[in-house]
């Protein structure tokens, strides 16, 4: 393939994070090209029929918090480009090993009703965080820099700090508000004994309050379509089936924007950068990788306790003891007995997803990095302690382990969905310390994906920010006539880090 024109930018990846770099490059009046290696754009972010015809599975994410909640995608108006955000009745449910559940419900006092002595603790900790959620947002999804809401910073930093375990060691007495808690941090996919796990379960819980645990009607795909439908309005271009191996087979640009993890940055742009920065890249740490199963169901989930047909999003997964020790086993190369299950059933709550009557479900559990076994029967034992007979109501499943999840994004190395541990040291330092992570010392090239802040989620405030970074330093001056020739005219370059240059909600 050959593309006889220069571009403002060429941003190498259709994930969300690579399509919204390119709609803020093209809102700022850029001309920018998007090349995708696989046939459709979406990365993470896709819909197919992975099980029977008539069964809509989402590849990886399908429960959008962040989505919903993206100060990027609200100014987009992704519901105008056809995202219809449905909302279960309660955001999620966890199952405690002895079967009680509790449930996040959009209710703070709703949800603190369930949880014992510990009900005014957790209403003591997540009011301030839910109340100004937006601001939180504001200071959360970025890279590191001063915070504009001092007193909500330092109240949230206090606890966000430090690990789940310790958190509730210093709030908490009794077991529903930990484990509640506990298998939100777990999405962090770190052991929970590590610092800044409980940030996870502060910002994911307080959404699941602010805005709730939706998903996309349709399927995840919406998403992608929407924000490629933005782009195109703008005059921006998407390539697919077109896999970059080296900058010197992309066209001519003055901005690169990779959304791609380090490993791919050493191969892609590696010639570009110095060693210095080479070996940073290559030091850069991944975690543990999924084991993911899609069902094609003839009937809804048989739950023994109702109230986990209320929530999308279900977590197996006991005590946060029960969870903590199932996160700690992939990271010492196992698979734990009893793993950390998160099951998504999507279908009740949109029907367009399965044949009437039918419906559709998924799980994963952590594994070691790059795993190759079978969880299956693990993952479906843990279903059938809490649904008799759930084995009973499947049509068909479609499995992929962790060095499948890989082979089918690079971005995942290992399986790692989070394209890179999300520890304290690379939380917000990613994919190294830099004051501006997103740009690299090449000057023309950025990188724009879940490796850095504020890392995994479909959110797109990774493509944001190393636009906003572009625009500020390769992209300050823009050629007059298009195709990428012609004279330069001079204009106002953008700081990445001023808070105020968010678009607006």
């Amino acid at each position: 393939m050959t593309v006889a024109r220069a571009y403002d930018a060429v941003v190498v990846g259709a994930g969300p994070n690579g399509l919204s770099a390119a709609i803020e490059i093209a809102r700022a009046g850029r001309s920018v090209l998007v090349l995708e290696a696989d046939a459709t754009p979406g990365g993470g972010c896709r819909t197919d029929e992975r099980t029977l015809a008539g069964f809509a599975h989402d590849v990886c994410s399908t429960v959008h918090p962040l989505g919903a909640a993206s100060p990027f995608f609200r100014g987009l108006d992704l519901e105008g480009a056809g995202v219809s955000w449905l909302h279960s009745p309660a955001a999620l449910a966890h199952v405690l090993g002895d079967g009680r559940v509790v449930t996040l419900e959009r209710s703070l006092d709703e949800t603190a009703a369930q949880l014992g002595r510990d009900g005014d603790a957790y209403v003591r900790l997540m009011r301030p965080l839910v109340e100004r959620f937006d601001d939180l947002l504001e200071m959360v999804l970025g890279p590191l820099r001063w915070p504009t809401h001092l007193r909500l910073m330092a109240r949230f930093g206090r606890d966000a700090i430090r690990s789940m375990e310790g958190l509730a060691r210093a709030r908490f007495r009794e077991d529903a508000a930990p484990a509640l808690l506990g298998g939100i941090a777990a999405h962090s996919m770190v052991t929970l004994d590590s610092l800044a796990t409980a940030s996870f379960a502060l910002v994911l819980g307080a959404a699941g309050h602010a805005v709730g645990w939706p998903i996309a009607r349709g399927g995840s795909r919406a998403i992608t379509d929407a924000l490629v439908t933005r782009l195109k309005e703008l005059g921006g271009e998407v390539l697919v089936s077109h896999h970059v191996t080296s900058l010197a087979h992309v066209p001519r640009a003055r901005a690169y924007i990779l959304d791609v993890a380090p490993r791919q940055m050493l191969e892609i742009a590696g010639a570009r950068l110095p060693g210095w920065y080479r070996r940073r890249l290559a030091n850069f740490r991944y975690g543990p990788g999924v084991f993911k199963i899609d069902w094609a169901l003839r009937e809804p989930v048989p739950w023994r306790d109702a109230r986990c047909a209320r929530a999308a999003t279900v977590h197996l997964s006991g005590t946060l003891d029960d969870i903590a020790a199932a996160e700690r086993a992939p990271h010492a190369g196992e698979v734990a007995a009893r793993p950390f299950v998160l099951f998504v059933q999507p279908s009740l709550f949109d029907p367009t997803r399965a044949p009437a009557g039918m419906h559709t479900g998924w799980a994963y559990c952590h594994v070691p990095s790059g795993w190759s076994g079978d969880a299956t029967a693990a993952i479906e034992d843990q279903i059938e302690r809490h649904a008799p007979g759930f084995r009973e109501v499947i049509l068909r499943r479609a499995s992929v382990d962790a060095s499948q999840l890989a082979a089918y994004n690079p971005n995942y190395v290992g399986g790692d969905i989070n394209a890179g541990l999300s520890d304290v040291r690379q939380l917000f330092f990613r994919p190294m310390p830099r004051v501006d992570p997103y740009m690299t010392p090449a000057g023309d090239v950025f990188v724009c994906s879940s490796s850095t802040p504020p890392g995994g989620g479909v959110h797109g405030m990774c493509g944001y920010w190393a636009a906003q970074s572009a625009l500020g330093v390769a992209l300050r001056s823009r050629y007059r006539a298009s195709g990428g020739g012609g004279e330069l005219s001079s204009s106002k370059g953008v700081s990445p880090f001023v808070p105020a240059s968010l678009p607006a909600s």
